[in-house]
């Protein structure tokens, strides 16, 4: 790992900022000429397929931990999603109670006994091109899989923030970013966490249905503030690479062609 940053770092240095530039180059460090030819047709691909937008193509080829680099180029067809569930493991009987989903379209609620199935939420994931969630590569996805086992969700690019903040050396939970980049919440949702979502889940099995409504609520602003965070990741994300330093430098930047 600490190799291919040195070595995208030697780029950089050589003026290799785009794929552009990596075509037009004859001799690209010590790339032999037939790998360089290898290398120019896949490139070739990559930009086709970032061009018409084929997600599919870079969740297959792209490391996952290097997804967060897709962040710009895919943001209209982002979804940020967050699941509250009933509080027990799969394995102990536990189940999905929401799943939250936001966009840039807005914000969709899939609620247990209401419009949660299998084949409603695949639809809705089917919509996007790119995930957004926070923990969601040990949480939310494993769980959503136990529960509908048929579920596909891994061919699209995910952007994992948990990960990405301990990457960048943030530690701490979601409304423990809230708090430090900021990002406030509505007064009647500060300070309800994921106790008070299995909480309110229970009343509503009682009949409030003002308690469904909050957790929807509560679901709602954690999916929105993924993709504040998101956003304040990436950015942190490109500057701790050291790409900014050589684009500030040269004459443009091309978030699209970048190496």
């Amino acid at each position: 790992m600490e190799l291919e940053k040195k070595r995208e770092r030697r780029l950089w240095r050589q003026g290799v900022l785009t794929w552009e530039d990596f075509f037009n180059c004859v001799e690209v460090l010590d790339i032999e000429w037939e790998k360089k030819k290898n290398y120019d047709e896949f490139l070739r691909r990559a930009y086709d397929a970032l061009l018409c937008k084929d997600c599919y193509f870079f969740a297959r080829n792209l490391k996952k931990r290097e997804h967060w680099r897709l962040f710009e180029e895919f943001i209209s067809e982002a979804v940020c999603l967050d699941i509250e569930t009933s509080g027990l493991t799969p394995e102990k009987g536990g189940y999905v109670t929401v799943v939250g989903l936001y966009s840039v379209n807005g914000y969709k609620a899939l609620v247990k006994g209401e419009n949660l199935t299998e084949e409603t939420l695949q639809e809705a994931i089917n919509e996007h091109k790119f995930l957004i969630t926070f923990y969601g590569t040990i949480f939310d996805i494993p769980f959503l899989k136990k529960e509908f086992p048929n579920l596909k969700i891994e061919h699209i690019p995910h952007f994992d923030l948990f990960f990405a903040g301990k990457r960048l050396g943030i530690q701490g939970g979601l409304k423990k970013l809230e708090t430090m980049f900021l990002i406030e919440r509505e007064d009647e949702l500060k300070g309800l966490n994921g106790y008070d979502a299995v909480r309110l889940w229970k009343a509503y099995l009682n009949g409030s249905i003002d308690s469904l409504e909050r957790l929807i609520s509560y679901n709602k602003a954690d999916t929105e503030n993924l993709f504040h965070i998101g956003k304040i990741f990436y950015d942190m994300l490109r500057t701790q690479v050291g790409i900014e330093e050589f684009i500030n430098n040269g004459k443009y930047r091309s978030s699209q062609k970048v190496s």
